[in-house]
């Protein structure tokens, strides 16, 4: 990891110094960095142990930052990872257009491998997203969405890059057709796990543990899994108090949501969800050969669940 941390810094130079600013303060800001992560260990588990696992995995990591740029803009919002947003500090069009400067630059460094493949899952992948971010933004407000609805926003928005990260780490390890599948499951899986705990915490975390406001998705208008919940198996009025707190988007409902997430176990029934994509990621690990690799593969799976922040 100390070596895909150099890898970025060093990619991410440009003549222009508000690239740079921007590019720095988002990438300097902390981060799990799971997405590199599972490159380097997906890899690691099929013995490779060539330098393209450093560069793919800080390609991976230029894309996500990417998308939080963008993201960050789209929702408007002010706090991520306990600091301001760089649309906060920098004003959204530097965000934007930085964001695209990271796209670019990883589309440059993806010609390092020489790999067709590689090309066709990151290209696919960050199309994919695009698409998931699209879907979230049509579903801002949908108080009737569907709970296999909003687990596809999840797979397209969030998941997708867990999953080409661990089917990139396969291409690198030379896994057959089954063996890379299997990987790419494990990571879509993983991503989706991560996301509906993320969920959870926005109405269970600590805000200094997390990084965020608590609530920050109701105020956007997102319905998340513990809503949904709220809305199709809560009494009447739990269901229309979530129902006017999306629609008006006000955070000064939050207590009223989180009274009615606590009586219906919505935040229950989310974990639960999270512990079945958990498992179905242990389970794609199988056949996987043990090793150090394989048995940091599983703790990251208990990680996606157990984590606070």
């Amino acid at each position: 990891m100390r070596e895909v941390d150099r890898v970025i810094r060093a990619r991410l130079h440009s003549d222009v110094l508000l690239i740079r600013q921007v590019a720095e303060y988002i990438i300097a800001g902390g981060g799990k960095r799971l997405r590199p992560a599972l490159v380097l260990l997906t890899a690691g588990a099929l013995e490779y142990r060539g330098s393209h696992r450093h560069e793919l995995a800080a390609v991976v990591e230029f894309i996500h930052t990417a998308t939080l740029l963008h993201d960050d803009v789209v929702d408007e919002s002010e706090l991520r990872r306990g600091q301001e947003t760089a649309n906060a500090l920098f004003g959204n069009a530097a965000s934007v257009l930085v964001g695209d400067f990271l796209y670019s630059r990883a589309f440059q460094m993806m010609l390092v491998a020489d790999d067709m493949r590689v090309m066709q899952v990151l290209a696919d992948a960050t199309n994919v997203i695009a698409e998931g971010e699209v879907l979230q933004l049509m579903n801002c407000r949908n108080v009737d969405i569907e709970i296999e609805a909003y687990l596809q926003v999840i797979r397209y928005k969030t998941a997708k890059l867990f999953e080409a990260a661990a089917r990139l780490g396969a291409l690198l390890g030379g896994a057959d057709a089954d063996m890379e599948e299997r990987l790419a499951r494990y990571g879509m899986h993983l991503g989706t796990a991560f996301q509906l705990i993320d969920d959870v915490l926005d109405y269970s975390g600590e805000e200094a543990d997390t990084g965020k406001h608590l609530g920050d998705d109701l105020a956007e208008g997102k319905p998340t899994l513990p809503l949904i919940h709220v809305m199709q198996h809560g009494n009447a009025a739990q269901a229309e108090c979530v129902r006017n707190a999306l629609l008006s988007g006000g955070r000064e409902q939050f207590s009223q949501v989180l009274a009615a997430i606590q009586s219906t176990d919505a935040l229950t029934v989310t974990r639960k969800q999270a512990e079945y994509e958990v498992e179905q990621a242990i389970l794609a690990l199988d056949t996987l050969k043990a090793s150090n690799y394989k048995k940091a593969l599983l703790e990251l799976a208990a990680f996606a669940i157990a984590r606070n922040h």
